[in-house]
């Protein structure tokens, strides 16, 4: 839980950037929408009703009693009511009668694709159900799945949802200690992995990582190993099983038991404040109720016509959420890539959306400004007219970032969803619809039908139109986290106790004027410059819209004048050159002529790379302790950690820009 003391300062969140660009649903997609403006209403009439009918977009083996108990902060949806997750996801869809439909087009970063149907799917889960139960693991056992992006990994999820069992995916990339640290919280019986990945060209192994985080933790009774890259692994006999020995001999047959509305779907991992990560648990009935209406609801989701994409990682929640349980549960055709965008050529994204005819894209703005430091002639390449919506996720995105996506990747003719929810909420909260919304580019605009959020000051009050505060959502939502795991105090402490009964996730917010919510960051990431509360995205929202930058991250340091100056990292699109002083100079400039001479920055550095998680995340603590001289912090979650000293090394060398 971010400490506001500092942030809120002498005011609320200043409201600096002006957009006035307005892109109108498009007429055919308006007329046809799933989600059309009498949902709004409906919802705000009877949010309690408007969720019990999303719920029955479900099959239920047995109905529910309640639709919401809510003890604040806890709270039970559906209860008494009992499904499969694994079941709603696969196999009515294949009692259906649509067995024959591919539900994953898979393709391999090496260039190996997979077509699985829903039928061999559901085949698939009964056999690594039955495995799994071979194995020991019973109904509430945590599973830890460290895998690369592979069906099998799909396939594990959706095994231990048909068991009961819970799982716990961590991202392929993470270190031995940070594995571990997740065993030892969760508690896991079993580990399945692979051999290894492959990322950028060349094989990536993780079984050795496995290897060192289990030991010395017998808990972990045995790791299941699926071969992927065909790297050699130490294995050994009396704990390790391969895949290939133990599930696919097993019968393609499990009846698959229903489970209580309430039962734990799964736990994933969030980085908290602390050296202790945050177990942030979902639950099965209000999870799964809630992913499946806003994909179908937010994307404008087809089933029959529409091939939709995910462009992120099922180690993160939107892998969860949207690659896993929305599409699936909603029927839908996903295409599942395993390797990064930048192999074996900066248009494989593309390359991709051309042949499979994807006609819905999610993926981040990270991702899309990187795409621009490449250049728009490398999506000129391709035959993107199959795409129909586009979507944002992760942070938020800058009106540049957002235009050129619609305009080089939607041919300047698809709505833009930019979706803003977290690890915590489960599913998307706020986001145009694609059908109804007059989308701002970088606006996430409003909550979605039956969802409560606002945008409240410093004493939990709504801010009128024109000014910023902090987001909070004030009523429970189905897909909500029931809590941190084994840690009850800690749920409360970091979302319930910062305003009077609301949930505070930890972003800064402003209202415009026509009452449309954008999404400010990290309040942890507000500047306090001479008494005004700056956020960094507006400032990065402004040095983005310069024609030379495809990039920034910008810092508050300590100043003895105003207490906090704006210290400013880019990176230069691929035509813009070098960026000298002068570069420089008017790069400060344009930035106070956009926001005002209150955010213009004390210092700019033109540099080659920012640091980043794997997950794409900018971290900007690095970049703090660099522009305030300190020692840094731990780079082991970057994907690069020599970007960091290379920064701080010119960093070192430059002066501070003129006024």
């Amino acid at each position: 839980m971010a400490d506001t003391s500092q942030e809120q300062g002498q005011e609320t969140l200043s409201n600096l950037l002006q957009e006035t660009r307005r892109f109108p649903p498009p007429a055919e997609l308006a007329a046809n929408a799933n989600v059309k403006a009498d949902a709004y209403d409906a919802a705000a009439a009877n949010r309690i009703g408007f969720w019990e009918e999303q719920a029955g977009r479900l099959k239920w083996d047995q109905p529910w009693t309640d639709v919401l108990e809510w003890n604040p902060p806890f709270a039970k949806w559906f209860t008494g009511g009992t499904l499969n997750a694994a079941v709603n996801c696969v196999d009515r869809h294949v009692d259906a009668g649509n067995g024959d439909r591919v539900a994953l087009y898979w393709e391999g970063e090496p260039g190996d694709t997979r077509a699985i149907t829903y039928a061999q799917l559901r085949d698939m889960v009964c056999q690594a159900a039955n495995a799994l139960l071979e194995l020991g693991v019973t109904k509430g056992d945590r599973v830890a799945v460290y895998m690369p992006m592979i069906p099998e990994t799909v396939v594990s999820m959706l095994a231990c949802a048909r068991i009961g069992a819970v799982h716990m995916v961590v991202f392929g990339g993470f270190s031995v200690d940070a594995l571990g640290t997740r065993l030892d919280d969760s508690e896991a019986k079993l580990v399945i992995t692979a051999d290894g990945g492959y990322r950028r060209g060349a094989p990536s192994s993780l079984k050795p990582t496995v290897d060192g985080a289990v030991k010395d933790r017998p808990a972990v009774e045995n790791v299941l190993v699926v071969r992927r890259t065909g790297q050699d692994v130490d294995f050994d006999e009396s704990r390790d099983v391969w895949w290939h020995d133990i599930v696919e001999r097993q019968s393609t047959e499990h009846e698959a038991p229903s489970h209580d509305s309430e039962h734990p779907l799964y736990i994933m991992y969030t980085s908290g404040t602390t050296a202790k990560p945050k177990g942030i648990l979902h639950t099965t009935g209000g999870y799964l109720t809630q992913v499946s209406y806003t994909h179908w609801a937010v994307f404008d989701l087809k089933p029959e016509s529409d091939v939709f994409w995910t462009a992120a990682d099922i180690g993160w929640v939107t892998g969860h959420s949207y690659i896993v349980y929305g599409p699936l549960s909603n029927g839908a055709t996903s295409v599942m890539y395993e390797g990064t965008p930048d192999t074996p050529h900066q248009g494989r994204l593309w390359e991709i959306v051309q042949k499979y005819g994807v006609s819905i894209l999610y993926t981040a703005p990270t991702a899309i400004r990187t795409f621009m430091k490449w250049g728009e002639h490398i999506p000129a390449q391709y035959d993107m007219s199959s795409l129909r919506v586009l979507g944002t996720v992760g942070e938020p995105i800058n009106p540049e970032a957002y235009t050129w996506y619609r305009k080089n990747i939607g041919g300047d003719r698809t709505p833009v969803v930019d979706t803003w929810w977290q690890t915590e909420t489960g599913a998307i909260m706020v986001s145009p619809m694609p059908g109804v919304s007059s989308a701002k580019p970088g606006a996430a605009m409003q909550p979605i039908p039956g969802i409560a959020a606002d945008v409240v000051n410093e004493n939990g009050e709504s801010v009128p139109n024109g000014e910023g505060g902090y987001i909070v959502v004030r009523e429970p939502w189905p897909s909500m986290l029931r809590g941190i795991w084994g840690d009850p105090e800690r749920y409360e402490k970091t979302y319930w106790s910062q305003f009077e009964g609301l949930y505070f996730p930890g972003d800064g917010a402003k209202r415009d004027e026509d009452g449309d919510i954008w999404l400010l960051g990290r309040v942890d990431d507000v500047m306090l410059v001479s008494g005004h509360n700056i956020s960094t995205t507006e400032v990065e929202s402004a040095l983005v819209a310069h024609s030379s930058v495809a990039e920034a991250a910008v810092v508050g340091a300590s100043d003895p004048v105003s207490g906090q100056a704006i210290v400013a990292f880019v990176i230069l699109r691929g035509e813009a050159g070098d960026g000298g002083d002068e570069f420089v100079k008017g790069l400060r400039d344009h930035v106070a002529a956009s926001l005002g001479p209150i955010a213009k920055p004390r210092q700019i550095m033109v540099v080659p790379e920012l640091p980043k998680t794997r997950s794409g995340k900018i971290m900007r603590r690095l970049l703090r302790d660099v522009a305030e001289n300190r020692e840094m912090g731990d780079v082991s979650t970057l994907t690069d950690s020599q970007s960091m000293e290379t920064i701080r090394r010119r960093f070192e060398q430059e002066s501070g820009g003129d006024d």
